[in-house]
């Protein structure tokens, strides 16, 4: 049995039904269901919200200078969009909306708030370009956020830093003990790396600060709005060249992807050592309880949870660089729907920095050296660099020197003793040259205080080092 159309005005209700929407005219009935689930976005982009709210105020005040509309008009416009940022900061909007997108969602309370002159604030916009703003407002915004967490943690690896001057501890290469440093020293290799992130998070703002407003679906906007106006309003430094390249560039949002994934791969690295030398061989530091777990089986076990867990994290971050890549390799030019995709991924990696980055600044700021047990660690071939280095100052060719050291390293490991209790004679066999004061060169405080070329172990290069930092994290 054949089943009967349903009437033009029930199709209609229908699609009024399931939300206000921006589109439809040219389309008989609704969306089929099974395409319903697919093409809405609220429950992505309803954080957008502000940002929506913000560029429609500033499009109808371009309105109004390009003369599309008077200014009692946008006058209202203005206060209903006001009122629509109150609602939607309650949340009750979003219970149970059936709008497309957040677009939708903001127009269709703008006609309740504001009565038919809301169908003119569409004037000369697009989705496409109203959406890419919207975008690029809440990436600059969230840049900042992700910048001042990476600067407090900077601030707690500085913190340890200063804890750390005096402290020695093994240097490794290669997960080997290779020459000692300051433990101020590790501390800083972590800091420098995150304020790298920092400039790459700033970086990708400032690519974000190009307003895409005015572009159109693609051709550009018929009303002579000025570009220039509505950037200096929204906090752009520039609006975009061309309106094709506008409505589908995405590079910023890679940008951003990508100093999150390298922020992720930085603190996955911290985890790393963290869950090392809080472990029972290494014992280097101590986290606070507070940043730690224990076993539901074994009452001894006490988990560095906050480094494992941030360490798992960051593969989230990879993967989303990767997925935002795979999204716009293949697009055609101009604005494409695959593009919905964008939020999803790049909203997961900020939000996944803005949880681990803090959890790990707390649990860094807890941290604390346990010099006593490092003590116990330090291998006195730690030092054979600073034998080699001591013949190359009586004259001695490095290789040579080099190849000296070498052999009462193989001779110390033999013999079963540290290369620092090997007698004189030894090194005297190995090298003439060493002098019968050789041993003055097992001293930990003289190996690390030689090294005093900036960016080196010595007290002062390593003050340098912490001077730089507190400028750079005031600035």
């Amino acid at each position: 049995m054949k089943r009967k159309a349903k009437p033009a005005s029930t199709a209609k209700s229908a699609a009024n039904d399931a939300g206000h929407s921006l589109w439809g005219g040219r389309f008989e009935g609704g969306l089929a269901p099974e395409m319903r689930a697919l093409n809405l976005s609220l429950d992505v982009d309803q954080r957008l919200w502000p940002e929506d709210v913000r560029g429609s105020r500033a499009w109808a005040k371009a309105l109004i200078g390009a003369g599309v509309i008077t200014k009692a008009e946008g006058k209202k416009l203005d206060v209903g969009l006001v009122r629509v940022a109150a609602r939607l900061e309650t949340g009750a909007p979003f219970r149970n909306a059936a709008d497309e997108d957040v677009h939708s969602l903001v127009e269709r309370l703008l006609f309740e708030e504001a009565g038919e002159v809301a169908g003119k604030l569409h004037t000369g916009r697009s989705r496409n370009d109203q959406v890419a703003t919207d975008f690029r407002l809440w990436g600059m915004g969230a840049a900042d956020g992700i910048e001042a967490a990476l600067g407090d943690l900077c601030r707690a690896l500085l913190a340890l830093a200063t804890r750390g001057v005096d402290v020695i501890l093994p240097g490794y290469t290669h997960l080997q003990q290779g020459q000692p440093i300051r433990g101020a020293q590790w501390a800083l290799a972590h800091l420098w790396a995150f304020d790298r992130d920092r400039e790459r998070i700033a970086a990708a703002a400032h690519a974000a600060g190009v307003l895409p407003l005015g572009s159109g679906a693609i051709a550009g906007c018929p009303f002579p709005v000025d570009r220039d106006a509505l950037a200096r309003e929204l906090g752009f430094h520039r609006p975009s060249e061309n309106s094709v390249d506008a409505v589908g560039d995405r590079d910023w949002a890679l940008d951003l992807a990508y100093a999150c994934a390298m922020t992720g791969v930085h603190l996955s690295r911290l985890g790393e050592d963290l869950m090392l030398f809080t472990s029972l061989e290494f014992g280097f530091l101590r986290l606070a309880d507070g940043y730690s777990t224990g076993s539901s089986l074994m009452p001894q076990k006490r988990n560095p949870d906050v480094a494992e867990l941030t360490r798992g994290k960051s593969a989230r971050l990879t993967g989303n660089l990767m997925a935002l890549l795979t999204l716009v390799k293949g697009l055609p030019t101009g604005y494409n729907r695959d593009l919905q995709e964008d939020k999803h991924t790049l909203f997961d990696s900020v939000d996944t920095l803005l949880m681990t980055v803090p959890a790990m600044a707390g649990g860094i700021a807890s941290a604390e050296f346990q010099p006593k047990r490092i003590q116990q660690v330090l291998d006195t071939q730690l030092l054979a660099t600073d034998l080699a280095d001591e013949l190359v100052r009586k004259g001695v060719p490095f290789r040579r020197s080099h190849e000296a050291v070498g052999k009462l390293v193989r001779r110390s490991e033999l013999e079963g003793v540290p290369l620092a209790d090997l007698p004189v004679k030894a090194f005297l066999e190995a090298a003439p040259e060493f002098g019968k004061d050789v041993k003055k060169v097992f001293d930990w405080e003289r190996s690390v205080e030689s090294r005093n070329a900036p960016g080196g172990t010595s007290k002062s290069a390593v003050k340098a080092q912490v001077a730089e930092a507190r400028r750079r994290l005031k600035g």
